[in-house]
């Protein structure tokens, strides 16, 4: 080993270091900048709203980043609480009643309450199981996020056909937000141990960040098969 530095030239060793440190700043950089953008992001919709009597920068000589941001998150978690109870609940469907009855804009509001109802719910199984299906040919594999069981009339039409579909999301590499909506048997689709966000970070490396997996487990529990799932609703 110390031949081998001996031996490394001034300027492979200068790339080598140069690599290193991006390897370790980018992702802090990388991750102040975004955070920053959304903090800046929040302020310039946030912040005109505010009264001058309650914006700190009235009384202080200098910026107060993210006093929009904060302000939005109590604000919003005001709206919950308050539509939780009677009152709320009864204004919410008042407001609902009135979007509802705009062609154009009732579409739309439906649309995203309920993407991010199913988005958000706390139990729901949405993305919690990472597996693998045959695509795009037989032999071929592809990493896949497990959705939710066929509903509604698409499960109608596959029960008819006697076929037992569920909805899994394949994403491309490296920009995992975009993908096909996928209707796989369930006993084709094989089962990982990775988390969601794992399986999200071997995506975007393109396969370079695998995330750890005992072998010994393996060995002890035996070689692993495609199983049947259970159903996920």
């Amino acid at each position: 080993m110390t031949e081998k530095l001996i031996k490394m030239s001034v300027p492979t060793r200068i790339r080598n270091n140069f690599l290193a440190g991006l390897i370790i700043c980018a992702p802090i950089a990388i991750t102040l900048w975004l955070t920053w953008s959304v903090v800046h992001w929040a302020d310039s919709w946030v912040r005109p709203y505010i009264p001058a009597r309650y914006d700190p920068e009235s009384y202080l000589n200098f910026a107060v980043p993210g006093t929009g941001l904060v302000i939005a998150m109590i604000f919003i978690t005001v709206v919950g609480f308050l539509a939780k109870n009677l009152i709320g609940q009864s204004i919410v469907r008042f407001g609902e009643s009135i979007v509802t009855r705009v062609p154009l804009v009732r579409s739309i509001y439906k649309s995203v309450k309920q993407i991010f109802e199913t988005v958000l719910k706390e139990q729901g199984t949405s993305f919690k199981k990472v597996g693998l299906i045959e695509y795009p040919s037989p032999g071929l594999w592809s990493m896949v996020f497990i959705s939710t069981d066929a509903k509604g009339e698409i499960a109608s039409k596959f029960n008819a056909m006697g076929q037992d579909m569920v909805a899994v999301f394949l994403p491309p590499t490296p920009v995992p937000t975009a993908g096909f909506l996928v209707f796989v048997p369930r006993e084709k689709i094989t089962i990982l141990d990775m988390s969601p966000e794992d399986g999200a970070k071997l995506l975007i490396s393109g396969g370079l960040v695998s995330p750890e997996y005992k072998e010994e487990l393996v060995a002890m529990k035996g070689p692993r098969t495609p199983v049947p799932m259970k159903s996920l609703t």
